[in-house]
């Protein structure tokens, strides 16, 4: 793998960890130094009713998350990263464990989750995200 690959790789996953500690630590104000501020973007998460349009959307869903739950953590595996031939795209794929507590009930749900970011001003900004959880066999 070529080195200027490797500089992009480590950009990219430094976007996708600055969300995840954003949801970890409960601070969205982090949210806007990587994520796209286009009113026409659209974020899945793993509710019926979670398609969410727009980051004033967005803001508002973690605003609600984070009124709701406490001591969240995220257990992240199997992340992969690839981008695109020109080098202005990325799709990362990984799985999730989002553990914390709902009132005194502990949950830990079972994740996977997708990405896309797009390379704007020299920067990646995550520009759709969506999240799922499986069924049960």
């Amino acid at each position: 793998m070529d080195t200027v690959f490797t500089d992009e790789r480590t950009a990219i996953k430094a976007g996708i960890d600055a969300w995840i500690t954003a949801v970890e630590g409960r601070d969205i104000t982090q949210l806007p130094h990587v994520v796209t501020q286009d009113a026409g973007s659209v974020w899945i998460g793993s509710g019926a009713t979670d398609w969410l349009e727009g980051y004033e959307a967005l803001e508002q869903a973690m605003q609600a998350q984070n009124a709701a739950l406490e001591d969240i953590h995220i257990d992240v595996s199997q992340e992969s990263i690839h981008i695109s031939p020109h080098g202005d795209m990325v799709w990362a794929t990984n799985q999730w464990v989002f553990n914390g507590h709902m009132g005194d009930q502990p949950l830990a749900l079972p994740l996977r989750c997708t990405w896309i970011l797009q390379k704007q001003d020299d920067r990646w900004v995550i520009v759709h995200f969506h999240k799922s959880a499986a069924l049960p066999e």
